[in-house]
């Protein structure tokens, strides 16, 4: 039977309250109710062909209608005559609606931090409107997410780290988890000359609204022991902030960038020369190092699709780099340590050679194996020595 009952009432409504309508209303949002119902009701045929049924569809509508009201219609059938029948279901009140949902307390809970809101920030009800099941979802937090606002809107670009923020009963942990929701209120209620807009996303959090951000580091080995930094016969593996690694200019002039850490722990001795433990795809910290620009620039990274992009990347902030050990002969030289890509890329590349245009269509395209990987770790070690010994003219 397809006819209206009791129990799609309350799936109509929880419809309703699953795309945050019934909660919105509360914060001044559109109201809801009265609330006519979509109902589905016999026609004539059906009245006639399975009447029995059609009288206790209507006696249990009937019966059970005691948050929703039911309009009837007198209608006249040839064979049954005279009977009336429900022609329309209206939900009247807010009251009704909660009662037959159930969600009373989630209501109650809702109006309270709309009433908190209203006191303190009510340049805030609108985001409530909007994202009324997200708010209810916040509404234990919420009163310390208002303490944070408060707090930013008393200090104009505080210039310390979040952990640095005396709230109490927050600590920074509580407002590194709540970013999201606190990025759409900030900007909010801060006035556009105290937002930096190129602060984007979690990262950039710190960056947007005044805050220190932990400094990037780069970490590096001298591979020429005349070169050295520190006293002593250590190994010179040295890390920095990415502002101290831009103003070093270090006597190099080639450079080697390598994704893997033992690779990078096991580089060779070259003369004039350093090698930099790689960051994937993040190579801001970079930017601002204009001394290597005049360095011979080598990127070593797996021979997959994301290492070609990464090569391409880098390439936008440098873009006479070389790339390293990721060319076809050390492809096709290890194929019994070929692997597999977990998630390929495919799309196009605007700033590889020829040659690393044609390696990087055959992997993406599968035209020698499927998600064909070889990782930089997989290259044999004397490969790696040959190659170093013989490497690219200085510029």
């Amino acid at each position: 039977m397809s006819w209206t009952t009791p129990a799609d009432i309350v799936r109509q409504l929880r419809k309703l309250w699953d795309q945050g309508a019934i909660l919105a209303s509360l914060a001044g949002g559109e109201e809801c109710f009265p609330r006519r119902m979509t109902l589905k009701k016999p026609n004539s045929a059906e009245m006639a062909e399975r009447f029995t049924e059609v009288r206790a569809w209507i006696s249990r509508l009937d019966r059970e209608a005691k948050h929703y009201r039911l309009v009837w219609r007198e209608i006249r059938h040839r064979t049954l005559g005279a009977n009336a029948v429900p022609a329309e279901i209206w939900v009247d009140s807010l009251e009704d609606c909660l009662t037959l949902l159930g969600k009373r307390q989630e209501a109650d809970r809702f109006s309270a931090l709309v009433q908190l809101t209203g006191r303190r920030y009510p340049q805030l009800i609108p985001w409530l409107v909007k994202r009324p099941l997200y708010g209810l979802s916040l509404s234990a937090d919420w009163p310390r997410l208002l303490d944070i606002v408060s707090w930013l809107d008393d200090h104009r670009c505080p210039e310390i780290y979040l952990r640095q923020v005396d709230i109490p009963g927050v600590h920074s942990k509580f407002i590194e988890s709540h970013r999201g929701v606190l990025t759409e209120l900030f900007d909010l209620v801060l006035s556009p000359d105290r937002i930096e807009v190129t602060g984007r996303g979690a990262n950039g959090f710190c960056r947007r609204y005044g805050f220190r951000s932990k400094p990037s580091r780069v970490r590096f080995r001298l591979l020429d022991r005349s070169l050295a930094l520190l006293p002593g016969p250590a190994d010179q593996d040295i890390t920095v902030t990415g502002e101290m690694f831009a103003g070093l200019e270090l006597p190099v002039q080639r450079i080697y960038i390598t994704e893997n850490e033992i690779n990078y722990l096991a580089f060779p001795s070259i003369p004039q020369s350093m090698v930099v433990f790689g960051a994937g795809y993040g190579f801001e910290t970079f930017a601002e190092a204009a001394w290597l620009h005049n360095c011979n620039i080598q990127y070593w990274g797996d021979i997959d699709t994301h290492g070609f992009a990464i090569l391409d990347q880098l390439r936008t902030l440098f873009p006479a780099v070389s790339s390293f050990l990721m060319d076809r002969k050390t492809l096709l030289a290890h194929r019994l340590h070929w692997g597999e890509e977990p998630q390929p890329m495919r799309g196009e590349l605007a700033r590889l050679t020829p040659e690393e245009q044609m390696l990087y269509d055959d992997l993406r395209f599968d035209r020698l194996a499927v998600r064909l990987r070889l990782e930089q770790e997989r290259i044999g070690f004397s490969w790696v020595e040959n190659m170093v010994c013989q490497p690219d003219p200085l510029p």
